[in-house]
């Protein structure tokens, strides 16, 4: 069945004209009155909906009855991503989405090759929350991993409070001796460096507020590679 999300609040069973992203959808898949579909808007609650017109300008959806998957993680998983080159942050936050982060900061650091500020990053930033959304539809989410704005990695970290105590930081080091291990708190925190690592003095801030710098094991992962894996290791356990 066709899944849609929809930038509108859905409260309560009745008729309404879809805005305009997921009427776009519903034109191109060609879907015809009496047909069956479900929307989403973010919230938690999925809608069951049939389609009731089909205009140029204009598609209206009968809600029918909400439900109320559980499709999250168990964590709320935040990762802090030093952003790589081209497109591969595409492919991070797709993946992410698809494996249940809640949320995606992507940052710059000192050994950056990607640095976006200003209106460029505001347009990169909506992109990424467009393929987060995408993602969302595809795999069965209903609430999308939310992108944050771009930020410097040096500010980000001096604004970052000191970790609640049901919060756990990680910092994914190649250097590391320590394993990344279970953790018991309910939300969890993950820094990835870009190619070539965090330089000594990010570390070092980073521990300042609280990271724990853990090993993915001794092979070197690429950056794109690393914060995925962590998700696909808390997905399963």
């Amino acid at each position: 069945m066709p899944r849609f999300f929809v930038d509108t609040p859905l409260v309560q069973p009745g008729e309404i004209a879809l805005p305009p992203g997921a009427a776009r959808h519903v034109q191109v898949l060609r879907l015809q009155p009496g047909d069956a579909l479900t929307l989403f808007d973010g919230s938690g609650p999925e809608w069951q909906a049939e389609v009731t017109a089909m205009g140029r300008s204009e598609v209206r959806v009968q809600l029918l009855a909400a439900t109320q998957p559980q499709r999250e993680l168990v964590r709320a998983i935040t990762l802090a991503v030093v952003m790589p080159a081209n497109d591969r942050m595409d492919f991070i936050v797709e993946k992410a989405t698809e494996l249940g982060a809640a949320a995606l900061q992507p940052l710059v650091s000192e050994r950056s090759v990607l640095r976006l500020a200003g209106e460029r990053a505001d347009k990169k930033r909506a992109h990424w929350q467009g393929v987060a959304v995408a993602a969302a539809e595809q795999s069965g989410r209903t609430v999308p991993l939310r992108v944050e704005p771009v930020q410097p990695l040096a500010a980000w970290l001096a604004a970052l409070p000191a970790p609640a105590d049901d919060e756990w930081r990680g910092l994914l080091s190649p250097s590391a001796a320590q394993p990344l291990a279970a953790f018991a708190q309910p939300r969890a925190l993950f820094l990835s460096g870009p190619e070539g690592g965090l330089s000594d003095a990010e570390e070092e801030a980073a521990r300042a507020r609280g990271f724990a710098a853990v090993s993915l094991g001794p092979r070197i992962l690429r950056a794109d590679t690393a914060p995925l894996a962590v998700l696909s290791w808390l997905a399963l356990t």
